[in-house]
């Protein structure tokens, strides 16, 4: 239980400690066990509170050498760090030639007068050609031969500090995690899970992201008890998304002949052979076989029995997916259960079902548009809150932004918080008909949108008041909410950090991140004149060819471009580690890249962005592991074996997940002038930094930028409820601080106006 539950708490910068509060000794001296554990997590960057180190001393020492083993392994301290080159700050020289060189005499050998050293690769490196005395490996096929059993540490100029949890902080936690007013990313995701495992779930839970009842639902379902779900299945689609969420892991129900054509795309893009594209194909084709037992068809008959509707209403509700259901209902004896006793609702359901003795809403609105009957579509929208939102910006192209606005507002206390304020994050890129917009489908690929046509309609000034207009629309409303709630408070306190973290809604990660829980967007001020990439691969693997890349586009002045990656080790303001193509035994291998930031202000760099891909693999490893260090101090690098990475000065990583079926990924953009970092997180298709479009990472970049800001969102609730701003946390009656944003859900309350 413990070493979950301590994973869990630090994510949100906590040690996780089996005590009471009232227990703690808040007088005491730290031992001399204390102590040596501090200096443990001083070198991994971390620091503790008072309250956190008074708790210490209540603490076996076994449980304190867990801790700090739980800290190393999330922080990678017993991984292999070692790159190809040795000093590889300092360039070797190697050039095309050498490599063309080299591949003649593996070609031709000795015989043809080719001299040099033979490698335990079995490649002839001839003389005059790579300096072999630089080298951890094969320069020539990027086979390493010297692993490293140690990390630098403690270079580190700012400290991390750590709070104390206990079992009632964590419950709170998963409170949080299942009531949360957004969609839970993939870290929250493995949390809950995390917690799930290690606590009942609360009678009152209350959760309101389908995504997150799916995830409990399949829980519940596992440990068979499944008849808990029921409560939460309110129509036919709570139960058709479970059962396609159980089949795919996804919640957004497509149909299945789309989902195998989405496979067999995917990977054509990832692996090329046409027949790992088909195996892909029949691979998705035998996961969405509908076989279920006995068990499986008695919980959903009595979920669909329990629905709180009309038969009518199930139906209309199923008819979208008539197909998939007509398919359902056979492979789990529907048609059988509903004549047992006690199964009369779906009985009815069944029969209106198949006689279509019921009529359909989107069906109307779809004969009103066709007719453009205004006044009919929006009166039939209005009676879907939710539908009206989420199309809300082409019926103001479609029939005019002051009649559609005036009917929208008629609603918009019905629509959550989380959709309106997505609609205020996606207007300024909706309505300018030279950018376009980003989706990201089920496949994890960005896809870019082209600007709805109709805009060509409207003039400059007319787009720029649909965009007013939608502004003041989600301001007006928030205000609104945040003035209804009670409140005895007077005074408020927000973090300055805040204004730098956008509202999570609208961009998931897919990544793990297990030392932080930073929203997608967040930015990071860089501290130093260096910037160290990392990734760190093949952990837990056996030794094979596994080639992983990381890479830095550098956009210069007059539209000039500079890439530093494995064919391009040296340029402008970066220096790249050297090409790994194999991994070690286990342990795994690493490539760094250092960036200057002088000689990038320098050379008047604009931006610097951050890519890791899959050159041989079909995907990026699994627990593969990508980020950034950055340290007021200088950091070093071996002479002895090129080792570079710091625990202590790892300013944001994360970890690629299972399943995660992305060939390349954009992990950061660091803003030169600026000096910050913007974490972002957009996959694609490439085996190369060349694949990566600069029009979609500039478009997502400008929508993460544009969106608006805890802060800017404190500041609406401060206004609406007449709060003082003050300058401290402690002088507040309300304080929202940086350790509270670490919890992403509990954030999302101000969505729910549960705060």
């Amino acid at each position: 239980m413990n070493n979950n539950l301590t994973k869990v708490a630090l994510r949100y910068r906590a040690v996780f400690l089996d005590i009471n509060r009232e227990d703690i000794n808040m007088t005491s001296e730290p031992t001399l066990p204390v102590m040596a554990f501090i200096t443990r997590l001083k070198e991994n960057g971390f620091c503790v509170s008072e309250e956190l180190l008074h708790a210490l001393n209540e603490v076996p020492v076994t449980r304190l050498a867990e801790i700090t083993e739980c800290i190393n392994d999330v922080m990678g301290v017993e991984l292999n760090w070692a790159p190809l080159v040795k000093e590889w700050d300092v360039p070797t020289g190697e050039t095309l030639a050498d490599h063309i060189v080299t591949l003649m005499a593996n070609i031709f050998g000795e015989e043809a007068g080719f001299k040099g050293t033979t490698l335990p690769c079995g490649h002839l490196i001839p003389e005059g050609t790579f300096p072999l005395e630089r080298y951890n490996g094969c320069p020539f096929c990027g086979t390493p031969f010297i692993t490293a059993d140690f990390v630098y540490k403690g270079q580190g100029s700012k400290l991390k500090e750590l709070r104390l949890f206990n079992v009632n902080d964590l419950k709170h936690v998963f409170s949080s995690l299942l009531s949360s007013a957004t969609p839970l990313d993939a870290t929250q995701k493995e949390s809950l899970e995390q917690l799930l495992q290690e606590f009942p779930l609360p009678e009152d839970a209350e959760i309101s992201m389908k995504e997150t009842i799916m995830l409990v639902i399949k829980c519940l379902a596992e440990q068979n008890k499944g008849d808990e779900a029921t409560k939460w299945m309110k129509t036919p689609t709570d139960v058709l998304r479970y059962l396609w969420y159980e089949k795919t892991g996804h919640v957004k129900i497509i149909e299945p002949k789309t989902l195998v054509a989405h496979a067999s795309k995917m990977y054509y893009h990832m692996w090329g052979p046409l027949d790992k594209s088909m195996d892909a194909a029949k691979e998705m084709k035998q996961k969405l076989m509908l076989k279920y037992d006995r068990r499986a068809c008695l919980r959903v008959a009595k979920w669909l029995n329990a629905l709180p509707m009309t038969a009518q209403q199930a139906a209309e509700n199923m008819n979208p997916k008539r197909g998939m259901w007509v398919r359902m209902i056979r492979a789990l004896r529907l048609g059988e259960y509903s004549c047992k006793k006690g199964f009369g609702h779906l009985a009815e359901i069944l029969d209106v079902f198949y006689k279509q003795d019921y009529s359909t809403w989107q069906g109307q609105v779809d004969m009103a548009r066709r007719e453009n009957d205004a006044n009919r579509v929006l009166g039939l929208l209005k009676e879907h809150p939710g539908m009206f939102a989420r199309c809300l910006f082409a019926t103001m192209l479609r029939f005019g932004s002051d009649k559609t606005l005036a009917a929208f507002e008629e609603i918009a206390d019905k629509i959550p918080a989380r959709l309106l304020l997505s609609l205020g994050n996606a207007a300024e890129t909706y309505f300018d008909p030279k950018k376009t917009r980003l989706a990201r489908p089920i496949t994890g690929v960005v896809q870019r949108i082209e600007p709805n046509k109709l805009l060509t309609l409207y003039n400059d000034d007319e787009r720029k008041a649909m965009l007013e207009s939608v502004n003041n629309l989600y301001i007006t409303s928030m205000a609104n909410r945040f003035a209804a709630q009670k409140t005895e408070a007077k005074t408020i306190y927000i973090d300055p950090s805040l204004y730098h973290i956008p509202v999570s809604v609208g961009d998931r990660s897919s990544t793990i991140q297990d030392t932080s829980c930073a929203l997608m967007g967040t930015r990071f001020p860089v501290e130093g004149d260096a910037i160290r990439l990392f990734l760190q691969w093949g952990k837990g693997l056996h030794a094979q060819q596994l080639d992983m890349d990381l890479s830095a586009r550098i956009t210069l002045p007059f539209n000039k471009v500079e890439e530093c990656a494995y064919y391009n080790l040296t340029c402008v303001g970066a220096k790249h580690s050297g090409d790994i193509r194999a991994i070690p035994e286990m342990v795994g291998t690493a490539e760094y890249i250092e960036l200057s930031l002088p000689e990038l202000e320098k050379a008047e760099a604009k931006y610097v962005v951050f890519t890791c891909n899959a050159y041989s693999a079909g995907s990026l490893s699994p627990n593969l592991v990508v980020g950034w260090m950055d340290s007021a101090f200088p950091m070093v690098i071996s002479k002895k074996n090129g080792v570079a990475y710091d625990p202590s000065c790892v300013q944001h990583m994360v970890r690629i997940s299972e399943g995660n079926l992305s060939k390349g990924l954009v992990f950061g953009v660091l803003n030169v002038a600026k000096r910050e970092i913007t974490w972002l997180e957009m996959p694609f298709t490439s085996q190369t930094l060349k694949g990566a479009n600069n029009e979609s990472i500039e478009a997502l970049l400008h929508k993460l930028e544009s969106k608006l800001s805890v802060g800017e969102l404190l500041d609406i609730k401060a206004k609406a409820q007449q709060l003082t701003l003050m300058e401290s946390a402690e002088d507040a009656d309300e304080a929202y601080t940086y350790e509270w944003a670490l919890n992403p859900a509990e954030v999302s309350k101000l969505l729910s106006g549960n705060q």
